[in-house]
């Protein structure tokens, strides 16, 4: 079954491949880290209470993962293998958490912010999830983009960040990145 889920995963990603224009303004996450955090402190992303995304309440790894989106067409894809709670009773285990959303921050902390939801995808017991399809509505410019990988269900703990993208990479139509 894990593999089974691995593999509906890398085929997600290489149909979304296409969709993703090299030739566009395109933001890479080569790896997805889980939320470090003290059980029961907050971690927020965000610039005021209407915008906060809250952390989730346990620490988080994740074994790999990663995430692309085009900033001009909205083409997203994003996948984890390996998202699981470090410590309490579901370490080494996703716990209730059966479903996730990918999340494009743009401009966080600033009055400009927009959140940009997936839509939600499994989260297997195995921590391994897969998404690929497109965002509507990202801003012109997208300063700074984040990428969070946010709970979905259960609903008590929706909305909740418990991975984000790492090494970040940014391509543009004049070839620069970073």
């Amino acid at each position: 079954m894990k593999k089974m889920s691995v593999m509906l995963g890398l085929c997600l990603l290489l149909v979304a491949s296409p969709l993703l224009s090299y030739d566009d303004d395109v933001v890479r996450w080569g790896t997805i880290a889980g939320v470090i955090t003290i059980q029961g402190i907050d971690n927020p992303v965000g610039n005021s209470s209407a915008n906060i995304i809250h952390s989730g309440t346990f620490a988080w790894s994740v074994r790999q993962g990663q995430a692309s989106v085009n900033l001009s067409s909205g083409a997203t894809s994003f996948s984890v293998e390996g998202l699981v709670i470090n410590g309490t009773a579901f370490t080494g285990t996703p716990g209730p958490v059966s479903a996730v959303t990918g999340t494009l921050v743009c401009s966080p902390e600033t009055a400009t912010q927009k959140v940009l939801d997936t839509t939600p995808v499994p989260l297997d017991e195995h921590g391994d999830a897969a998404f690929a399809g497109t965002l509507q509505g990202i801003p012109a410019p997208c300063a700074n983009p984040l990428f969070l990988v946010r709970i979905a269900t259960p609903t008590g703990a929706a909305g909740r960040w418990i991975a984000t993208g790492a090494e970040r990479f940014i391509s543009s139509r004049s070839g620069s990145g970073y």
